[in-house]
């Protein structure tokens, strides 16, 4: 099963026997709710799900976009109509962060079937709809563990034991410049992997097999000593690059609180500068 979808795929799959549930994530960061616009177009059948409010806790000692409660995760996934033996299709704007962090939620916590319009709506070319799906109430029961994850002491391991990523920009993880958490650098050990090369300027993913030369000038390979493992600003652009080692036959724990969790921490240690490589 691809982690991803094309947009072709999709239409052909939602005029079939077995139309997968489709979820509305669209978000940016520090931009306003996704939902205006959702309510002013989306794919037929779509239910919006914010990520700020559903797809994460609140802001706290876990960073800024720490895991949703268990439970109330489910409850929004069945109120959307996500049923554990049926597929899901997740997209966004385009950015295609915001999918993937929906995409790892479901996964982590058991969903078997779940795939990212690749492209995001960008990519769709079928007909929009302001109207108001009212699907029936699905029955997936989250159980989490399905994919690893990762805490602050696990990806300082990981770091030191095995390889972690940073996906933000490289001048945040080289610690330039730092528009959002209490400090810039990034983990000791950890190297600079920006999740904007995972993709061509269409937003779509670049090719397996690109994606499989690019983690493994890196190290990153599904035999990679000590695992493989990713962190971001807060858990959102991470998730992406889950997704991408995903599409490159590369398994990756993702460290789910970042840097926001890591920096707030004044006890963690921060490196700055550009990584050995």
């Amino acid at each position: 099963m691809t982690a991803i979808i094309t947009a072709a795929e999709l239409s052909g799959e939602s005029a079939g026997q077995r139309p997968p549930v489709l979820l509305d994530v669209r978000w940016r960061l520090g931009g306003p709710p996704g939902r205006p616009e959702y309510e002013a177009g989306h794919l037929p059948g779509a239910v919006y799900v914010d990520l700020d409010t559903e797809l994460a806790g609140p802001p706290g000692a876990g960073g800024r976009h720490p895991l949703p409660d268990v439970a109330a995760f489910g409850a929004v996934m069945r109120r959307a109509g996500v049923r554990a033996d049926g597929p899901v299709v997740v997209y966004d704007g385009g950015q295609g962060w915001a999918a993937a962090r929906a995409w790892w939620l479901l996964r982590w916590t058991g969903h078997p079937d779940v795939r990212v319009l690749d492209g995001g709506l960008a990519a769709w070319t079928g007909p929009l709809t302001t109207d108001r799906p009212a699907p029936a109430e699905g029955d997936f029961s989250p159980v989490p563990g399905a994919l690893p994850l990762l805490d602050a002491d696990g990806a300082a391991a990981l770091a030191r034991d095995g390889l972690l990523l940073d996906a933000r920009a490289a001048e945040r993880y080289r610690g330039d410049v730092e528009p959002i958490d209490r400090v810039g650098g990034h983990v000791p050990g950890a190297l600079s992997a920006p999740t904007t090369e995972n993709v061509a300027e269409n937003g779509k993913f670049l090719p397996s097999g690109a994606l499989a030369a690019r983690f493994e000038a890196l190290g990153a390979t599904a035999v990679t000593d000590g695992g493989v493992g990713v962190y971001c600003g807060s858990g959102v652009s991470g998730a992406h690059e889950v997704l991408a080692l995903e599409i490159a036959g590369v398994p990756a724990a993702l460290y789910a609180g970042s840097w926001s969790q890591w920096s707030a921490d004044e006890s963690r240690p921060v490196a700055k500068g550009p990584d050995p490589g």
